[in-house]
């Protein structure tokens, strides 16, 4: 598990508490959804490989979920995006939870 620097884990911070509040809208915080990360592939590249749900800031990667229970293939998945972005952290947060805090996840690489 590696260092997190101070910016990323104020945005962090910021983000997990934006979605605790889910009916509220995310309006100090920059963000960009469903952004194309492309797959490439003995030198062939595809133009839609990867979305990611969400970057925060160009700094911070959220992937969403609603499911019973985050898997290590979640987990795997965030990473991905982590590493072909060459960012630090991400949050993987399932909303299918009754308390959400008790679905969110912070991934450090």
């Amino acid at each position: 598990m590696g260092l997190i620097d101070h910016q990323t884990n104020s945005i962090s911070e910021r983000v997990i508490g934006a979605a605790i509040e889910v009916h509220r809208p995310l309006r100090s915080i920059i963000y960009r959804s469903q952004v194309e990360l492309p797959l490439e592939y003995k030198g062939v590249e595809t133009e839609r490989g990867y979305v990611i749900d969400l970057l925060i800031e160009d700094n911070l990667i959220i992937e969403i979920k609603s499911v019973e229970k985050l898997l290590p293939i979640h987990s795997s998945q965030l990473l991905t995006y982590m590493k072909l972005k060459k960012l630090s952290a991400g949050l993987l947060i399932n909303f299918n939870v009754e308390t959400l805090l008790q679905g969110l996840r912070r991934i450090l690489r």
